[in-house]
């Protein structure tokens, strides 16, 4: 039965990848506008046209197809694409790494967007070799936002609203540098701690918004430190993540071993809810102004008011 059910899956993909064959052949007879792109993993990205069938494989990507107006290509999205609420209407095919080839070639679409990753580099191979373009797009930081709007604008024949959701991006990048008038550590993850380092866009958020990073200096996404490193670098604030609003304290915070650090001793936390901080996406202004506002806030020991007042309990 295993054999049997191996051999039905393989044979669905190859009649999928015969029909893609026929498509690209068909296309390349028309003549229709052929679009060359190189991706973020240094790939060459060829389409006879521009995309009408889409498969994101990032929540970040979907929001941005809905920013460009391509949000009515997106056939396919992952469990993780909630914004906006239109993208929750699209089939999901699953996770976005590592992601089910057979259920996004399901889809049946002419364009799949994968975060960049070794392992999404294979898949991305996988998708090709059954006749299925994939772009590879990195998400990290405000600029790969930009340049994404810019790949996926040209993908889509929406050039004219890439550049411009580029632009508005730039602009908010290119803005003075207030100065920091309050020091953050952003706790993604309690056991073992994990914070948010230079590389990743919410470091970029919080120097816009008036804040120092106070592990800005490590050069990666994220990093892996010790309770006593956090007490160390004394943050003034620590900024948590959470999916749902109102969101509860984080549990970490009453527990002994992490007392040890005064901004969660003193209950200074900054929660940040929502896919407006979840990704780097077109929103940038609309959240560095948020942020800016709660860390101004009594309590979180910006300039808003004194140090413990207004706690979170």
């Amino acid at each position: 039965m295993r054999l049997w059910v191996h051999r039905a899956h393989l044979a669905g993909l190859l009649a999928l990848a015969a029909v893609a064959a026929c498509r690209r052949e068909g296309r390349a007879a028309r003549g229709d506008g052929a679009l060359t792109v190189v991706d973020d993993a240094g790939r060459r990205v060829e389409l006879r046209a521009p995309a009408r069938r889409i498969v994101s494989l990032s929540p970040a990507v979907t929001e941005l197809l809905f920013a460009l107006g391509a949000g009515d290509r997106v056939v396919g999205r992952t469990t993780w694409c909630d914004f906006p609420p239109a993208a929750r209407a699209v089939p999901s095919v699953g996770d976005g790494m590592n992601p089910n080839i057979e259920a996004v070639a399901a889809r049946r679409p002419d364009l799949v967007v994968l975060y960049r990753s070794p392992l999404n580099g294979t898949a991305a191979r996988q998708l090709e070799r059954l006749g299925i373009a994939g772009v590879l797009v990195r998400q990290d930081r405000l600029e790969d936002a930009a340049r994404a709007a810019r790949l996926l604008g040209r993908l889509t024949g929406l050039e004219v609203s890439g550049d411009s959701l580029a632009a508005s991006i730039e602009r908010l990048l290119a803005n003075p540098r207030p100065p920091p008038h309050i020091s953050v550590a952003f706790v993604v993850w309690d056991n073992p701690p994990m914070v948010i380092g230079g590389g990743s866009y919410l470091d970029e958020l919080a120097t816009l918004a008036g804040a120092r990073n106070v592990f800005h200096d490590v050069g990666s996404a994220s990093a892996t430190v010790a309770i006593e490193t956090i007490a160390a670098r004394d943050p003034d604030a620590i900024v948590v993540l959470s999916d749902t609003a109102p969101a509860p304290p984080p549990s970490f915070a009453g527990r002994r071993e992490w007392q040890a650090v005064r901004a969660v001793r003193e209950r200074r936390l900054v929660q940040l809810t929502g896919s407006l901080y979840g990704r780097p996406n077109p929103r940038a202004a609309q959240a560095v102004a948020e942020l800016r506002r709660l860390l101004a806030a009594p309590g979180a020991g910006g300039a808003g008011g004194a140090r413990g007042a207004g706690r979170v309990r």
